[in-house]
């Protein structure tokens, strides 16, 4: 094994950049979404709970772990959990702390390109001018590979292999470079931050139009903040708040216990993870809930926002919202949000690349540039289906197995393995250890009993929809090939018909039953509107359709024929590159403890 001297060079940097790992792009993308599609106040309660009793005792366990393993020269999860109980199989648990930053990473950092690309095009003025929906329509262009905003063929694909480089590139660096970028980053997030929430909190209605009327700013605040009871107790509220703190904590994944594996073994870790926690904390309830959602609803009216709450609205809608401020002011506030983003992104996929690196460095002896260089090229190679293929599906597949499932399957068991197996008496020392601050005794209760119960609760839980994804029931057209195209579902709930209102041997036009959110100022909560929505279907060359005006088409029904290549061909691809990533980590653990034992220093 490999001595490896790295370390942190203050304890600023250390917190800064454990703070840029877990504030990220889903503290201003994906909080305030889950807030609106979740009960608005009603999500914050469960949020804040799930905070308490799984995030901050999960960042307790991780750094204490990772500082433990770190004593014994080990920086990657396979090796800390090997030096807190010997065994074999608990060094393939430990896998998941690697493969899950190697998959997330493959498609967090075409977000991390889009944000780039934004700010240049800001500063280009390229959205002066542009409705909304043109505003929507660039994005979508821009994924699409094989158009071109800038005239640079495979513009979208040439800025992800730009911004993966730029990773790469700082990670050979080291704990340095990733420190400095922290330093950097992480105060102009926060300037940025405040910046655009002070638009957010003092907007008002002065956005109001005479398409929107009745815009308000603080509706939106408003309904963040109030909870709607009847939401409270619906386990699909309690669901997405434990998943938002997985997603906003980084929690789950092994970058903690990597970043802590460079601490000395008498400096304070307790402080750390409440410093680290509660600055994320600042950083998403405060800030990322007074941007998209208030200036959107400021302009646009919070029934809009209900309806079109989605990850999208940062790159969709926000350019346009920016430019009623004038062309200056939307230059400045395009660099800003989309600044804010890259530098989010970028602290958190720094991350994501040091528990590789650690690893290929104790246990093969690679310098850092080999190491990062080796992860960036990985990266790359499982990450192009999700830039390619981003409209078939493959983008949201990794999200959901890497950046969802991986994290509750990994946290599960090393709260078991900490809390049960390492026990929690010799853990609670650990994190006691060198404390600048007196952590309640009721944590060591939380963390061996309150916790496990809640993750065990959302892993199995979780068991039914992973066997649907699996079995690609999302879909009615769940092969790869097919000769029959089936409708797909209207909207959530399956039993809605659709009628057909258009039909050639090309084209396909349903109109169906769909709901809406609104929003009751008066008694302050939502509620649901039916209203005639329309779903179109367009066929290629050899497709046609089987349907006749004034037919009544359930989902499921057959609507064409012809050769089809369903969307879950390419995210097969995606997932035989996970898996297959998945073995080779697994493989290279093997050959590690292959070479420790033939070297002496390994254990069964």
């Amino acid at each position: 094994m490999a001595k490896n001297t790295e370390a942190w060079g203050s304890r600023i940097g250390l917190i800064l950049a454990m703070a840029g790992n877990a504030v990220g792009l889903g503290n201003f993308l994906r909080f305030p979404v889950q807030a609106v599609q979740n009960g608005g106040g009603a999500f914050i309660i469960p949020y804040l709970v799930c905070f308490l009793l799984m995030g901050l005792p999960l960042l307790f366990v991780e750094w204490s772990s990772g500082r433990f393993g770190g004593k014994f020269g080990n920086h990657s999860t396979p090796y800390i959990f090997d030096s807190m109980v010997k065994g074999r199989i608990l060094k393939y648990i430990g896998v998941f702390g690697i493969f899950t930053n190697v998959a997330i990473v493959a498609y967090y950092a075409y977000i991390e390109s889009w944000t780039l690309s934004y700010v240049f095009h800001s500063l280009m003025g390229t959205f002066t001018g542009m409705s909304q929906a043109e505003v929507a329509g660039f994005f979508n262009s821009y994924v699409d590979v094989t158009h071109s905003t800038l005239g640079i063929p495979y513009e979208a694909v040439i800025f992800y292999v730009l911004c993966l480089a730029l990773n790469t590139f700082i990670l050979s660096k080291g704990l340095g470079g990733v420190e400095k970028v922290a330093k950097i980053g992480m105060p102009l997030l926060i300037l940025f931050g405040v910046f655009l929430a002070i638009r957010g909190y003092t907007l008002g209605t002065s956005g109001a139009s005479d398409l929107f009327p009745n815009a308000n700013a603080w509706e939106g605040l408003n309904f963040l903040w109030t909870p709607q009871m009847d939401s409270l107790w619906s386990p699909k509220v309690w669901l997405a708040a434990a998943g938002q703190i997985f997603f906003t904590l980084s929690v789950g994944m092994g970058t903690i216990h990597c970043y802590a594996s460079y601490v000395k073994s008498k400096d304070d870790i307790a402080l750390n993870a409440v410093s680290a926690g509660f600055m994320n904390e600042f950083v998403e309830v405060v800030l990322g809930s007074a941007i998209v959602i208030p200036i959107a609803a400021g302009y646009l009216g919070l029934d809009w926002v209900l309806n079109n709450a989605g990850f999208g609205m940062a790159f969709q809608t926000m350019p346009y919202l920016f430019q009623q401020w004038g062309p200056i002011l939307a230059a400045v506030a395009g660099v800003m949000w989309f600044g804010l983003l890259f530098f989010a992104g970028i602290t958190s996929s720094l991350a994501m690349g040091t528990p590789w690196m650690g690893f290929m460095t104790d246990e093969f002896g690679w310098n850092r540039t080999k190491g990062a260089w080796s992860f960036g090229a990985l990266a790359l190679l499982i990450g192009l289906p999700t830039v390619f293929f981003y409209q078939e599906g493959v983008f949201d597949d990794y999200d959901y197995w890497a950046g969802t499932v991986s994290l509750v399957i990994f946290a599960f068991f090393e709260i078991i393995l900490f809390a049960w197996i390492f026990g929690m008496d010799k853990g609670w020392v650990e994190i006691n250890r060198g404390a600048d601050i007196k952590i309640p005794r009721f944590y060591k209760f939380v963390i061996k009993f309150i916790t496990p119960l809640l993750l065990g609760w959302v892993f199995f839980a979780s068991i039914p929809s992973i066997v649907d994804n699996i079995r690609h029931k999302d879909t009615y057209n769940h092969t790869a090939f097919a000769n029959v195209f089936y409708a797909e579902n209207y909207t959530p709930d399956t039993s809605v018909t659709g009628k057909v209102e258009e039909v050639d041997d090309k084209n396909l036009k349903l109109s169906f039953t769909n709901t809406r959110k609104r929003f009751n100022k008066e008694t302050e909560e939502s509620y649901q509107e039916k209203f005639t929505d329309f779903k179109e279907y367009h066929f290629k060359e050899g497709q046609k359709t089987k349907v006749n005006a004034g037919d009544i088409v359930k989902p499921g029904d057959p609507i064409a024929t012809g050769e089809f290549t369903n969307k879950v061909f390419y995210k097969n691809i995606g997932r035989v590159l996970l898996l297959a990533t998945f073995a080779f980590i697994c493989m290279l653990v093997y050959i590690a403890f292959k070479k420790r034992q033939k070297e002496g220093r390994a254990t069964i």
